[in-house]
């Protein structure tokens, strides 16, 4: 067939593009090769929109033990020769169209991930928004992306410890599904995903071949369209129980020490394994496509080269040690092959039954080689005006504050998320320790040692709508804080960067301002970025979500003795909340949902109160003057009370702060702000350490009422049965309303 632009723009390849890969070419590809340059020159694959100010990330310092982007995940250092390999990325587009596979095969794709670097996952978190849970759509989307993540979790083995959950109806046509993945590697077992050694064998293992993915990475990176249900045999198909085998027989063969290199075959498959692992060894590979393992016959070339069939590895092995690979993998009863061969010239030749199908250069398909950079223009989105106008003192205080209250505790993006998490597996492998002692952030345990691991997801959208530089650094400050909250210190971030189409300007000044604000706080916290994955084209018909970069970050605490849990313990401990309480109601709950307050500023927030509050908070924590910590989020401060008093039934007692809207002091969410409980006979020694650190107290802790003000606003029963079960009914109700319907 002939080759022309308009075969390269069928293939989402732009008319710049196709004469780009003439030149770098020195003539015009064939199908084949084109096909290859669609997949690795994809948003997905290739960062093209994004990379250039990826670079302005910290990406080096701390306890890292590789540079950002060198591997598949990031690696840091935790001590007694141990390292916590950890990435987060997306499965959006897939989710949007087929929830349960696509979201399985999101969690099945990040632990590849991280067993590939020879480490094993012992925990998986995830990041979620939908649309307006009352909406049938909405309701089919939840229900399979958490079918699909419960079910690969909890067949792999690996304990679902953490996450979070969103509400909006931004989200109604394009879901986001993060999934994030954490493991645990000795010193010495890492394995790179680096092609080294003229002659060494290239070898195919894990599941065969099939057509199910196949243009996924082109097809994640355009917008969700009426037309893109017709996309679904790009939507890849999983098996958790293949990857559970292929996870052990990965690192039974590692300690073999005939792996030169290793890498998942995921986004556009084994182009872009194959690509990656030789442009980073500065080496070529001849490949014999036709004896890569398949399930269906007759698959052409390009297919076998873009599909992103799951549960696959490329492995290079030691020349001479092909007998000792394979028979770890005939042992765990996985496909196992020698397709093909290392070589010098930096060239990837394809074969198929002796015939040259493709010849590609290998550096000039991959990221931060050949493959295209650009910075789009931007500029300040239009919405910016109203956000500008609004005047917090023109919305009257609320008059019944319970009532709002009680509005509050039932909405989908505050309530419990039982209904969910229920539905994972949290438990698997004995590591999880925040089953019965919640805490801000999950705690895993680091087997063999005193150690633990804090971890966390955390991203609040409207904050990045509102202000994208702020939002963005109240992320990252979040996400420390929870893990500070818990005892731990914050190590580093992965960050997956859920944005719009980056050709739209005010999109991509979300963009560039959002990683503008990461990037400071990030350097202010010490927590470089190890990697992650950029997410465009998350667009409904009406126009972008939300933009959310969100952060999972990684915290390290080196005796799990010294962990803090965020529940009340006893009656009479006396309530403080540490950081400036503001006259703030901005992009709160509060505003948006209960007032229908769609553009305001984002809550108040400064780097610096940020700081000083961690700082002094571990020195708390460290002296054991607090019994339990809680960050004031969404919501504000009654749901971080309510939350604290749950675990154990107890209620509080709590007061308004003269100067302060009540409504404010109690649903505003300004941030750097943490809710402690001290025992009486600590009070002294607190109010000392405090030594002129901004603090208030608030009230005290009962044995179940709840007061507020002077006023009876129940048992804590009565707060919890609504929080618990907000969701949960309001499922039941759709569900009967349906049934009605029907009759």
């Amino acid at each position: 067939m002939e080759i022309t632009a308009k075969t390269a723009q069928q293939l989402r390849l732009t008319e710049e593009e196709f004469e780009l890969i003439k030149q770098k070419l020195g003539r015009v590809p064939n199908f084949n090769e084109l096909c290859a340059f669609s997949g690795m020159w994809s948003e997905h694959c290739s960062y093209k929109n994004s990379i250039k100010w990826l670079k302005t990330l910290p990406r080096e310092g701390g306890r890292m033990l590789v540079k950002a982007g060198e591997e598949n995940a990031g690696l840091m250092d935790i001590g007694d020769g141990l390292g916590v390999v950890f990435k987060i990325e997306s499965h959006n587009h897939p989710s949007a169209i087929e929830p349960f596979q696509g979201a399985a095969t999101g969690v099945g794709g990040i632990h590849r991930d991280i067993f590939t670097m020879g480490a094993r996952p012992i925990a998986a978190l995830n990041s979620l928004r939908f649309g307006k849970l009352e909406e049938d759509k909405t309701q089919h989307l939840l229900s399979g992306v958490v079918h699909g993540i419960g079910h690969y979790g909890n067949c792999f083995g690996v304990p679902t410890v953490g996450g979070e959950v969103y509400f909006d109806p931004c989200y109604h046509t394009n879901p986001l599904v993060n999934a994030m993945s954490v493991g645990i590697v000795k010193a010495g077992q890492t394995v790179s995903a680096t092609a080294e050694g003229t002659g060494n064998p290239v070898m195919f293992v894990g599941s065969a071949t099939g057509k199910d993915g196949i243009g996924g990475a082109s097809f994640a990176s355009a917008d969700i369209t009426a037309e893109s249900v017709q996309e679904l045999p790009a939507v890849q198909v999983g098996d958790p129980f293949q990857e559970k085998k292929l996870l052990e027989a990965c690192l039974e063969v590692i300690q073999t020490g005939a792996v030169v290199g290793m890498q998942d075959m995921g986004a556009a498959g084994i182009i872009c394994s194959t690509a990656e692992m030789s442009a980073k060894g500065g080496v070529g590979m001849r490949i014999d496509l036709d004896k890569v393992p398949t399930r269906q016959p007759n698959m052409k070339t390009w297919e076998l080269l873009l599909s992103e069939s799951q549960e696959r590895m490329l492995l290079v092995a030691q020349k001479g040690r092909e007998a000792e690979v394979q028979r770890v993998f005939e042992k765990w009863d996985l496909p196992c092959s020698v397709i093909g061969e290392v070589t010098d010239d930096g060239l990837l030749r394809f074969y198929m039954n002796g015939e040259l199908e493709a010849e590609l250069p290998a550096e000039e398909l991959v990221l931060g080689g050949g493959a295209p950079q650009y910075e789009r223009a931007y500029r300040e989105p239009a919405y910016f005006s109203k956000i500008a106008a609004f005047d917090a003192s023109t919305v009257p205080v609320a008059e019944d504050l319970k009532a709002v209250a009680g509005q509050i505790i039932e909405l989908p993006s505050i309530a419990s998320k039982r209904w969910i998490y229920t539905q994972y597996d949290s438990m698997v492998g004995t590591v999880n320790a925040t089953t019965n002692l919640p805490a801000d952030a999950a705690i895993v345990v680091v087997k063999g040692t005193s150690k633990a691991l804090a971890v966390t997801t955390d991203c609040n959208s409207r904050y990045v709508y509102a202000d994208p530089y702020k939002g963005a650094m109240i992320a990252v400050s979040e996400a420390a804080r929870n893990i500070v909250c818990s005892g731990g210190q914050p190590l580093g971030i992965t960050n997956c960067l859920n944005f719009g189409n980056p050709y739209d300007p005010e999109v991509y000044y979300q963009f560039v301002n959002a990683i503008k604000g990461m990037g400071e706080a990030c350097r202010k916290f010490d927590t470089p970025v190890t990697g992650g994955n950029v997410s465009f084209y998350n667009q409904n018909p009406d126009g972008p979500v939300y933009p959310t970069p969100t952060i999972g970050m990684v915290g390290l605490l080196e005796d799990i003795s010294s962990r803090m849990t965020l529940n009340f313990k006893g009656e009479g401990d006396l309530l403080y909340v540490l950081g400036n309480i503001t006259n703030d109601i901005h992009s709160s709950e509060y505003l948006y949902q209960v007032l229908g307050v769609k553009y305001s500023p984002a809550p108040h927030f400064e780097l610096e109160e940020e700081y000083a509050l961690q700082q002094k908070l571990s020195e708390l924590i460290s002296a054991q003057l607090v019994r339990s910590a809680h960050d004031v989020a969404e919501g504000g401060l009654f749901v971080s009370l309510c939350e604290s008093a749950f675990t154990d039934g107890l209620g509080f007692s709590v007061a308004s702060k003269d100067g302060i809207r009540k409504d404010a002091f109690y649903f505003g969410e300004g941030q750097s702000r943490v809710v402690v409980s001290v025992a009486l006979d600590k009070v002294a020694a607190f109010e000392k350490a405090l030594n002129g650190f901004p603090a208030e107290k608030i009230g005290v802790v009962t044995s179940g009422d709840v007061v507020v003000d002077g006023e009876f606003w129940g048992n804590i029963e009565s707060w919890q049965d609504r929080y618990d079960n907000a969701i949960g009914n309001q499922l039941a109700k759709e569900e009967a309303g349906s049934a009605l319907s029907s009759i």
